[in-house]
């Protein structure tokens, strides 16, 4: 966790994720009438709500953050995880410790997690206190017409923060992936980022539709539905499932490559 969180580094990227839902407000409060924004494009419907209750600002901010933002922080770490150690020497020393290689990759990967949930409540909670500067705040509307309590919908608002971090966990396990295959900690870090473009690229292309269903993106989105009455959860749990799988393979994947790697650095 010291490595993870005490590198300045990574209080730049979170500064950023933090500066985000500020620009954001800031563009609503002032340079919108608050009309547009919300036409159902990408899960952003209720970006146009924003201006009615300043909780929205939340849902909208990590909306804007999901499809780019944040996995590029968590695909800057993950690459780092492994191929950091390697590059700077210390690696060696880390698999002569009894610990053993399983828990070398189970910790580097709790670290990965623990990113996750914090950069995604850095929005969160960025985005919250922007929204109750600028914003009025009390019963909030759902996507559906009705309206739910401000203690509900803070509920709803840490679920859907939780959602979204989870949704990180697949590309953070590819990342651990990819920082095995190599001692240079930038080009595991430019792999990892470079495959959320590709896959985001591919998740647009129509006639690719057959393989969108497997991307790890493909419910990213899936927490509005958390912002509806009834909740429809399948979309959730879909996604629940495909982070797991993608956690599953390619933390297996990971571990192999460890099992047998010939350190040399």
């Amino acid at each position: 966790m010291r490595l993870v969180f005490r590198r300045p580094r990574t209080y730049a990227m979170l500064g950023f994720l933090a500066l985000v839902p500020v620009l954001l407000g800031v563009a609503l409060r002032y340079f919108t009438d608050g009309g547009g924004g919300g036409n159902g494009d990408g899960g952003l419907e209720f970006v146009s709500q924003v201006t009615n209750n300043g909780l929205f600002l939340v849902f909208a901010s990590l909306a804007a953050t999901l499809p780019f933002f944040l996995p590029m922080t968590v695909g800057v770490v993950a690459g780092d995880a492994v191929a950091g150690e390697a590059s700077g020497g210390t690696l060696r020393y880390l698999l002569v410790a009894p610990a053993g290689r399983i828990r070398l990759l189970a910790v580097k990967f709790a670290g990965l997690v623990a990113f996750c949930f914090a950069a995604t409540f850095t929005v969160a909670l960025s985005a919250l206190a922007v929204g109750a500067v600028l914003f009025p705040m009390g019963d909030v509307p759902l996507l559906n017409g009705d309206s739910i309590g401000m203690g509900e919908a803070l509920l709803r608002a840490l679920l859907i923060a939780l959602c979204v971090a989870v949704s990180l966990l697949g590309i953070a396990a590819i990342g651990l992936f990819v920082s095995t295959l190599t001692t240079v900690p930038v080009a595991a870090m430019a792999t990892t980022v470079g495959l959320v473009i590709v896959a985001a690229i591919l998740s647009s292309i129509p006639q690719f539709h057959a393989l969108h269903p497997w991307l790890f993106l493909d419910r990213w989105m899936s927490f509005g539905d958390l912002l509806r009455e009834p909740v429809a959860t399948g979309g959730v749990l879909r996604n629940l499932e495909l982070q797991a799988a993608y956690v599953l393979v390619f933390g297996s994947a990971a571990w192999a490559r460890m099992a047998d790697r010939d350190v040399t650095c």
